[in-house]
């Protein structure tokens, strides 16, 4: 259940109530695509830099280790010891990324595991199993996310599909929460709006897919090509169209300025492989923009990534000693650039929470994106 708490303008506050705890929106999921966040980042250390949820790739642990497995393991919560809210995708992600492995029909798509080429179908009651088998606490409906760009009559048809799919998925996830042997009986399903760049086609499939009354509403298909300004004209054409009462996620988006811009339009969830990818490469957010680690000018610098952060990394270590780790290639410079950007990422959400609470967003994210293009952090 979603509780909204307040309102500035179109930004929302608010809280969703799990199985699994209640999530303070808007909030950054941290993402584990195979139920572990890469750079050594352990469930321990997600709890000490304030995760909320963790989000894990259908696709990936279908192949491996099996969702069968996970399921015999007592589900994903207990594999991998997190006792907090787990999102799943549906696996749609995948139809998109793996575009030269599949082949979509009505019934669902035909891959190619990218790990041994074997042959893997997956539709939408498909999607629901393994989503059950793992457990997770809010489970996506399985979707084509369509190529950008892509031709009116290709996206209109896509759309239309999803839609038949989004039915399935309904009637599937509500069949598997009667088993007797569902491990989350309290599952929660959001459905995903899909249209790339077309907002015609967007608002009617928001218009059609509210109808469901699902836990929540996300928009697929962005940051797959189209300009920022595009994605943002689409967020907010189309965030009026969804229900204000439910979660809103905007998914695999983004960089700190964008999440910025789309808490304004209305959007409550958010995920991105960014701080964890960006960390693994020595890049580090900071206040001050972002800052990469492998530059000379910090061999001698004895600051914290940044002055004042409380995450691990910034509490007892120097840029220095993290860049020579980096250029040592020990993981110890990974983890600790990771664990510095998801707590960068989870504190940020914390402020924006604050700043909408205090009707004051407006001028917390133009101070935080002019700190972000300051020269100094170049």
């Amino acid at each position: 259940m979603y509780r909204l708490i307040h309102r500035d303008k179109n930004a929302k506050r608010g809280e969703f109530h799990t199985v699994h705890g209640v999530i303070q929106t808007p909030v950054f999921m941290n993402v584990g695509t195979a139920a572990a966040i890469k750079g050594s980042v352990s469930t321990m250390d997600l709890k000490e830099i304030k995760t909320q949820v963790e989000l894990s790739n259908t696709y990936h642990l279908h192949v491996r280790p099996g969702d069968e497995v996970v399921k015999k393991m007592g589900g994903l919560h207990k594999f991998m010891v997190w006792d907090k809210p787990i999102l799943t995708d549906s696996g749609g992600f995948q139809v998109f990324s793996l575009a030269g492995l599949r082949k979509i029909k009505e019934e669902g798509v035909h891959f190619h595991s990218h790990i041994d080429g074997k042959k893997i179908f997956m539709g939408p009651e498909e999607s629901m199993k393994i989503q059950s088998n793992l457990a997770s606490t809010i489970a996506m409906a399985f979707d084509e996310c369509p190529p950008h760009p892509a031709t009116r009559e290709y996206m209109q048809n896509s759309v239309d599909r999803t839609s038949r799919w989004l039915v399935r998925c309904k009637q599937e996830m509500d069949r598997l929460n009667q088993l007797p042997d569902t491990i989350n009986p309290k599952q929660m399903l959001f459905g995903i709006n899909q249209g790339g760049t077309f907002e015609d086609i967007r608002i009617e499939h928001a218009k059609r897919i509210a109808e469901f009354n699902l836990d929540g509403y996300a928009l697929g298909g962005l940051a797959v090509g189209e300009s920022h300004e595009q994605m943002y004209h689409i967020i907010e054409e189309t965030v009026p169209y969804l229900p204000l009462e439910k979660p809103t996620y905007l998914m695999g988006v983004g960089t700190p300025a964008n999440i910025l811009e789309a808490v304004e339009r209305g959007v409550d969830f958010f995920d991105c492989v960014y701080p964890s990818r960006n960390g693994r490469h020595g890049h580090v957010y900071t206040n001050r923009g972002k800052l990469n680690l492998f530059n000379v000018k910090y061999e001698l610098d004895d600051s914290p990534i940044e002055e004042g952060c409380g995450c691990p990394a910034c509490r007892a270590y120097s840029r220095a000693y993290i860049r020579h780790l980096l250029k040592a290639k020990e993981m110890l410079g990974m983890r600790l650039c990771v664990l510095h950007n998801l707590y960068f990422y989870n504190t940020m959400m914390e402020e924006i929470r604050e700043a909408i609470e205090k009707n004051q967003y407006a001028s917390y994210k133009k101070a935080k994106l002019e700190g972000f293009a300051r020269e100094d952090a170049k």
